[in-house]
């Protein structure tokens, strides 16, 4: 719309580039934010769709850590459970040189109850390995521990862990008499079976280890591509922002410019009266 130099009460080019500088003020002031905040995106108003989309990945992003979390917590109680089975298989492994020792038809019933001895001190140990294998105040290896581990975001996202009992009871070494021979032979086929079954408990111990590591793989790429999506969508590009910056700053000096000229326009109806 053309303007009227002659009608000073209203001065319709200098609204106009106060309205324009007001606008070009505005834009200056949300990319400084941007600058200052590092994220495009500060708040719903300014893009609420994708202000939506980005909380839903920040949620996504942060419960796939703590279930990452979650994971290396389960690996640390696999670590000691396995730890303490493989102290008891070597204990076992002793046990088994001990009863073939004590069958030898060259020992006396002396030599074989020092052995016997040996051996129901050895099972003591087991079973003390197995009270004192504990996590959190669980005890790990006495056949009570089944939990299930959260090793996702989702609330179906679990791993059931049972963990098998590695006591003297339950591995049937017990009953076990080495103070003569028939009584060492028979230990040495017992033994043997302890040491298949735990071994058995070791194996379904490293299959869930084996699933823990693919787990953790998974969380972790899951993770980095979650926040590269985010990111993307919600943090600034700096570069883009600091250019927009400078061309807006531009037009406010340019604005201004054009507000100065338009104040000064009316001063040129004096001259009709000179």
């Amino acid at each position: 719309m053309g303007a009227d130099l002659t009608r000073i009460n209203a001065n319709i080019p200098a609204l106009q580039n106060v309205d324009i500088l007001s606008r070009v003020s505005d834009q200056i002031a949300t990319h400084q934010l941007r600058l200052a905040t590092g994220k495009r995106i500060n708040s719903a108003a300014e893009d609420p769709a994708g202000y939506m989309l980005s909380r839903g990945l920040e949620s996504r992003r942060r419960g796939l850590q703590v279930a990452l979390d979650n994971v290396s917590n389960a690996q640390n109680i696999l670590d000691v459970a396995e730890g303490a089975y493989a102290n008891i298989m070597d204990i076992l492994q002793t046990l088994k040189e001990k009863a073939t020792q004590a069958a030898d038809g060259s020992l006396n019933s002396t030599q074989r109850t020092a052995i016997d001895g040996q051996v129901s001190a050895l099972i003591t140990e087991i079973d003390d390995i197995v009270n004192n294998t504990t996590f959190n105040d669980n005890t790990l290896i006495d056949g009570s521990f089944n939990t299930a581990f959260q090793t996702g975001e989702k609330g179906t996202e679990q791993l059931e862990v049972s963990l098998g009992a590695a006591d003297s009871a339950s591995l049937g070494i017990d009953s076990i008499d080495l103070t003569t021979a028939n009584g060492a032979s028979t230990a040495i086929s017992t033994i043997t079976t302890a040491i298949d079954n735990l071994a058995q408990k070791m194996r379904t111990l490293g299959e869930y280890k084996v699933r823990l590591q693919s787990k953790q793989s998974n969380l972790s790429v899951a993770i980095t591509n979650t926040e590269a999506v985010r990111s993307t969508l919600e943090d600034a590009d700096f570069a883009r922002e600091q250019t927009e910056v400078m061309k807006l700053q531009i037009l406010q000096q340019t604005s201004l410019t054009s507000l100065t000229q338009a104040n000064a326009a009316p001063q040129l109806v004096l001259q009709m009266f000179r």
